[in-house]
């Protein structure tokens, strides 16, 4: 493989790729290492893509796959079957407070959600795939695909509630309490 393509791609792809690992990973030296990894992965097998135009949907799939092989080595893995009844359906909140979010505190929010829901909210947010590319990328039916995102977004919604919750019955002490007189 020469090196023009290989670089091409990797200029292209990296960042996406990246955020996409720091999602999963939730640390910036594993996420490197997944990138890092999947890239390697991509010089040593990529030629054998017949479709260039489907290296994105590749390298994301390859990145996926080798994430969960090292939580399955660690044995930290949680299949939403795993779940709690009451943590699989969790009832939206009345407030969508999206438009009032900035990027670095929906990414906070995120990386609370767990890792069954947070990857095809990141897939279909943050990386722009259909439904049904994600539901190849993960090897799950697309109604599974919908049902996570859908529980996925009100396990966001849940956070920013018990958040603005939070922030509304935080007590704030009045320095100026002297000197005053109570008729």
């Amino acid at each position: 493989m020469s090196n023009e393509p290989f670089t091409q791609l990797v200029d292209a792809h990296y960042e996406a790729l990246y955020r996409f690992a720091l999602s999963l990973a939730r640390n910036a030296s594993d996420a490197g290492d997944l990138v890092q990894q999947t890239f390697f992965i991509w010089a040593t097998k990529g030629d054998s893509l017949r479709d260039t135009a489907k290296a994105k949907s590749w390298l994301f799939t390859t990145l996926y796959r080798e994430f969960l092989r090292g939580r399955r080595r660690d044995g930290r893995i949680t299949a939403i079957e795993d779940l709690a009844p009451a943590e699989r359906d969790v009832a939206a909140a009345e407030v969508d407070r999206v438009a009032s979010l900035d990027a670095a505190t929906v990414m906070v929010a995120l990386q609370e959600v767990e890792e069954v829901f947070r990857v095809p909210l990141t897939l279909f947010y943050l990386q722009n795939f259909s439904y049904q590319e994600i539901a190849s990328l993960l090897d799950v039916p697309i109604g599974t695909v919908m049902s996570r995102i859908s529980r996925g977004k009100a396990r966001l919604r849940a956070f920013f509630a018990q958040e603005d919750h939070a922030e509304r019955t935080k007590v704030v002490p009045f320095a100026g309490q002297r000197g005053l007189s109570h008729s």
